[in-house]
């Protein structure tokens, strides 16, 4: 009797298991657009979805989808002093080497002191 209780609850687990990751939410996107606008969305089901939000959320002109993330992070910079000066931005597995990436694009820009606008991780999953 034991063993038919332990297999019907590990039967169960497994069930729930992959119920879960059919469902899991782990697409974001980073939109930028002029003079430091941007938009970024994560934790959607797809890319396509993700793309769509951030884009909705950009607040300014020239506004397009710069990247998207499967279980990854994104980071946008853009120069402190003057926001239609430098900006850049980085992809990557991990926040800190995505954040030194839009640093560096953000110098590379010509920005003078450039600063993390927005970044996140969509790891969800």
């Amino acid at each position: 009797m034991r063993a038919l209780v332990a297999a019907a609850l590990l039967l169960g687990s497994a069930a729930v298991m992959l119920a879960t990751m059919n469902t899991a939410r782990a697409a974001g996107a980073l939109a930028i657009g002029a003079c430091g606008a941007y938009g970024d969305a994560f934790d959607f089901r797809s890319v396509d979805e993700a793309r769509q939000n951030a884009l909705s959320k950009c607040r300014g002109d020239n506004c397009r989808v710069v990247t998207t993330v499967r279980h990854g992070c994104a980071a946008f910079a853009v120069d402190f002093s003057n926001p239609c000066g430098g900006n850049g931005w980085g992809k990557g597995p991990r926040l800190g080497r995505t954040q030194n990436e839009a640093l560096k694009a953000c110098y590379t820009d010509g920005g003078k002191e450039c600063v993390i606008r927005s970044f996140f991780c969509d790891v969800k999953g």
